[in-house]
């Protein structure tokens, strides 16, 4: 139907106070939603011949457009742009900044901000300056192949994007620094797929690959862990005034993580209100159950009972009056009467690191027989090693440790001689005695006839 102009009638019914709204012409059977968002008009078929459906269509789609034009991903009109603008690819650097913006908001409370902030710096030191002002569809596997020759090439000068103090190394980097490069490149690469501006991730497998050695993690065999605690009860009895308190921390430290198998950081969060002294049903000891709190969240750990001995010094030894960074006792008061710690205070105020690893080089301990600097990790990886060497069962230990089966078997189980049986390896046939074969060629003669 045509009015005196000529021209189609048409119903419009506003929506959201007028933000859409919704109209359909004499000749048409479905009601259309339209807006004016960021400048453009942006039309929609509801496919609904009902009114009522028609708005509640148009309000679920308006609102749908406002969250894309928020995120920056919001769909072009089909209609009033140029062609040059419309066909106009995103660079890579675009979609990293869409990334960074995402990725803070969504792992927020999931993941640490220093890890999050490690992301970042990947993109703006080593990834944005090769492929910044590339097409996204240009990131290609060829691309990313020269971008890993690129950083395993030694360099000549410090890299002029990075903001850090550290002296200029001409050292590619290490296997685990390119590949978590590798890994905030997939991260984009994803997003921009989620955006629909890839069709597909190209291959970031690393090329030539060959399978890995079997590697293990640097630890204190049992001889090296009595030579370890040896040396640190003997430097907490010689210690000076001042650093005494921080020496016997170190002590009972070694002793609680060897006989814990806590991770460092694992350890450093722990209050006293965490463990609890028991006596075990099991084994008829007592032993320490301790509520963990790290990055695999909020678990439990059993441990033996010659971490009981350690926790006890450290639940009654007196708080210092005054730390420094290092941790050491700067201001000890001896007319006042020091505090105990409570239950809400940490087990270990300090860390101790410059105290430890000093240590360590002191007594030759620092570095393994494969040449793998040993850390306070390595203390949960001597718990692990000892409890397999003393027939463990590997499902209970990964549960006690909060790791997996696949984990302990790859990095600790492999390189334990305790866990070869030489009884089921070196088995040989019994040989036959003389009487027995005497007998078989009797029995073959006879045969014979």
């Amino acid at each position: 139907m045509q009015n005196q102009d000529g021209q189609q009638n048409q119903q419009n019914y506003a929506v959201l106070g007028g933000k859409a709204y919704v109209f359909k012409r004499d000749d048409s059977k479905y009601w259309q939603a339209a807006t004016y968002l960021n400048g453009r008009n942006f039309r929609y078929s509801t496919n609904e011949d009902q009114l009522q459906n028609a708005i509640q269509f148009a309000e679920n789609w308006y609102i749908s457009l406002r969250g894309k034009a928020e995120l920056g991903v919001l769909p072009m009109p089909q209609t009033p742009e140029p062609q040059e603008e419309e066909s106009k690819e995103k660079t890579f650097r675009e979609v990293a900044d869409q990334f960074m913006k995402e990725y803070r908001i969504i792992t927020e409370g999931q993941r640490s901000p220093r890890w999050v902030e490690g992301q970042a710096i990947r993109l703006r030191v080593h990834l944005l300056p090769f492929f910044g002002d590339l097409p996204i569809s240009a990131v290609s596997s060829g691309k990313v192949q020269e971008y890993r020759v690129m950083r395993m090439t030694p360099r000549q000068e410090k890299n002029p994007h990075a903001k850090d103090n550290r002296p200029f190394k001409p050292t590619p980097p290490a296997r685990k620094t390119l590949h978590n490069e590798i890994v905030t490149l997939r991260l984009v690469l994803k997003s921009a797929m989620r955006h629909g501006l890839l069709k597909g991730l190209p291959d970031l497998s690393l090329p030539f690959r060959k399978q890995g050695k079997v590697s293990h993690r640097p630890w204190f065999s049992p001889a090296e862990y009595k030579q370890l605690y040896t040396a640190t009860r003997e430097y907490a009895q010689t210690a000076l005034p001042h650093i005494k308190w921080s020496a016997e921390q170190v002590h009972d430290f070694v002793l609680f993580v060897a006989n814990t198998g806590l991770r460092p950081d694992e350890a450093m969060n722990l209050q006293h209100r965490d463990l609890e002294i028991v006596d075990d049903e099991d084994t008829g000891e007592t032993i320490l159950v301790i509520e963990v709190r790290g990055k695999r969240g909020v678990g439990y750990c059993k441990s033996t009972a010659n971490a009981v001995k350690p926790y006890k010094r450290l639940l009654n030894r007196p708080k210092p009056s005054l730390l420094n960074e290092e941790g050491e006792d700067t201001k000890a008061d001896s007319d006042k009467k020091q505090e105990l710690p409570q239950p809400e205070d940490l087990v270990f105020p300090s860390n101790h690191i410059k105290l430890f690893n000093n240590l360590l080089l002191r007594k030759k301990l620092k570095f393994d027989r494969d040449n793998q600097a040993r850390t306070a990790y390595s203390l949960r990886h001597t718990y692990i090693c000892m409890r397999l060497m003393e027939g463990a069962d590997v499902y209970q230990l990964s549960k006690n440790c909060r790791t997996s089966v696949e984990m302990i078997e790859k990095h600790y189980a492999a390189h334990i001689k305790n866990l070869l049986d030489a009884g089921l390896i070196n088995v040989r046939k019994p040989k036959k005695s003389n009487q027995a074969k005497a007998k078989t060629e009797e029995t073959n003669e006879d045969e014979d006839l």
